[in-house]
């Protein structure tokens, strides 16, 4: 029985985040109310207290659960043992694109972070922690470039710390302008290419 109120409680919770994601999406972060969310979910405001401690937790909470491009796909790419750093840059780039076309729940909460959402008053806090982790994957990523310029790998003079905020920008706008499209034309399809045009400026001319 206790396991059951536990399998219970965690499905009331699954449907609250995911009627969060909907309602979020529709109509903007600052104008949803958790009455909204409620409905939406098929439950009572007193639920989503339960699960909840206000908008902004749970707000925190629908951010966490999803996987967001490229900051998902740091692991080990700051390793100076990396014998080809960067491919591995790459990969992660064309592989955050290939979540955003596939995982639909990536996409809301982006569209949500990027389009929706008013960093103020409530979500204020917000700020501060989406900052610091894309504070974090622009340092992975700088360093994962510096490895590869002592590899020879791209240009002597190239800034990697420079070049690590023009790639997340970059990624950041082909996400973005499909968003603006209405996801009829997916950064995966053409992305690999324009990718493999940024990093050519990386590389520059060997030799």
């Amino acid at each position: 029985m206790v396991r059951r109120t536990k399998e219970e409680a965690q499905e009331t919770r699954t449907l609250i985040l995911d009627a969060a994601e909907t309602v979020f999406r529709d109509r903007g972060v600052s104008r949803t109310s958790l009455a909204e969310i409620a409905q939406q979910a098929g439950v009572t405001r007193g639920a989503i207290y339960w699960h909840f401690q206000n908008k902004a937790d749970l707000f925190t909470a629908m951010c966490d659960r999803a996987t967001l491009p490229l900051e998902a796909l740091m692991e080990n790419m700051a390793d100076p043992d990396q014998p080809d750093p960067l491919g591995l840059v790459r990969r992660a780039c064309v592989g955050a694109l290939d979540v955003v076309a596939t995982d639909e729940r990536c996409r809301r909460v982006f569209e949500i972070l990027t389009l929706k959402c008013e960093y103020v008053d409530e979500l204020a806090t917000q700020v501060q922690r989406r900052q610091e982790c894309r504070l974090g994957a622009r340092e992975v990523l700088g360093q994962a470039l510096e490895n590869a310029r002592r590899r020879g790998q791209v240009r002597a003079d190239l800034d990697c710390r420079a070049a690590a905020v023009a790639l997340m920008a970059f990624i950041d706008g082909l996400i973005l302008d499909w968003s603006l499209d209405g996801g009829s034309n997916s950064p995966a399809r053409r992305g690999e290419a324009m990718i493999d045009l940024f990093f050519s400026g990386l590389i520059g001319r060997q030799g």
